[in-house]
């Protein structure tokens, strides 16, 4: 019994030392080796890489479980975002093996692991304590905006596979040769999917913000928040993304284009500190 508890001891211990350095070494060594299939027409390198990225993606999935990070603080929702974009590359590259996916998905991965460096940890959450009483509708209205986040962040990544191919096209380049791509039809068809999937989620996010908004005692200043100015921006950007889609002389080029500045749009909402959490318990 006592070597039962001892092993118990060391498994805890184990999983208290995975830090998000752990995972994002795994996510960079993919990438490189992802480049080197590149450079080289190889097999094994990118076999190599899915090892790495999927022993990535179980260690960043252990972090989110033992640490269980608040999405309402810059530091869980970067970190959140990135393990749903980890789980976007690890399927594609498995889906699509011929294809270079995950030199542009992982990257994003990384970049969105980086950017939480720059925010300190908050204390782990409890879904019975965000389920109960007034925490429900923030619970709502957080989910709604990160499966939005979701959507745009898919819009991104096919965005600049997009651009990437069209150049490729224009330049006469061998489809043999190089990067292998989705064709110009189908990233078309994901921009536009995940532009009509993400408008309603982040209407109705942001509809139930602004009633816990009104709703909330001691945050005089709300309104003019950070975070709250960057997620209407980031409306009032999805609603012209929806014009352009519907729009019949607008070319896909263009709305790639606009898709990419709307994400950079949403990191920044992303870092910013929201007024109810930082202004008092949620």
């Amino acid at each position: 019994m006592d070597s039962v508890f001892h092993s118990i001891g060391i498994m805890d211990s184990f999983l208290s030392g995975i830090t998000r350095f752990c995972f994002a070494a795994s996510y960079g060594v993919a990438l490189a080796m992802e480049l080197a299939q590149l450079v080289r027409a190889r097999s094994w390198p990118r076999w190599v890489g899915v090892a790495f990225g999927t022993a990535g993606l179980i260690a960043h999935t252990l972090f989110l479980m033992i640490r269980r990070p608040s999405v309402a603080s810059p530091y869980g929702s970067l970190l959140l975002l990135a393990w749903v974009v980890a789980v976007f590359y690890l399927y594609g590259t498995i889906h699509h093996r011929r294809l270079n996916w995950a030199l542009f998905v992982l990257p994003l991965v990384l970049v969105l692991v980086l950017l939480s460096e720059a925010f300190p940890a908050t204390a782990p959450y409890s879904l019975q304590q965000w389920l109960a009483g007034d925490r429900f509708w923030g619970f709502v209205h957080g989910s709604l905006l990160f499966l939005a986040a979701i959507g745009i962040s898919v819009g991104f990544v096919a965005s600049l596979m997009y651009l990437v191919q069209a150049h490729r096209l224009k330049a006469k380049t061998s489809p043999s040769h190089g990067l292998q791509l989705l064709s110009l039809e189908r990233l078309a068809l994901m921009i536009r999917r995940a532009i009509l999937c993400t408008f309603p989620l982040l209407s109705v996010g942001l509809l139930v913000g602004v009633v816990l908004l009104a709703g909330y005692e001691g945050v005089s200043r709300g309104w003019t928040a950070p975070r709250v100015i960057t997620t209407a921006g980031l409306w009032l950007s999805f609603l012209m993304l929806m014009y352009l889609r519907y729009r019949a002389n607008v070319s896909n080029k263009r709305l790639a284009a606009v898709t990419i500045a709307v994400f950079c749009l949403l990191l920044v909402t992303l870092i910013s500190a929201h007024p109810v959490v930082s202004g008092g318990s949620p």
